[in-house]
């Protein structure tokens, strides 16, 4: 008699998985797209979907928008906005 090992369901299949350097490069381009944000004078870091922004916000509006954003960004679990403003 053999028995089978229990196959575990995976949380998330390849095409789910969403990795580090693709959130980064997501967010880097929804900040360029959106023109009330600068992507330019933001530094982008992630970690197991993590986001940390960094940089030179010109006002407050500008980066409570930019982590606004952010979190809307798919794979995105929570956002550490660092930037300072101008």
């Amino acid at each position: 008699m053999t028995v089978a090992k229990a196959r575990l369901k995976p949380d998330k299949t390849v095409g789910e998985k969403v990795d580090d350097a693709s959130i980064t490069a997501r967010v880097k381009i929804t900040l360029l797209y959106h023109r009330s944000t600068s992507a330019l004078n933001t530094k982008v870091k992630t970690k197991n979907g993590v986001v940390t922004l960094g940089g030179k916000a010109k006002n407050a509006a500008e980066k409570g928008l930019a982590t606004k954003l952010v979190n809307d960004v798919k794979g995105v679990k929570c956002v550490n906005n660092l930037m300072t403003i101008k």
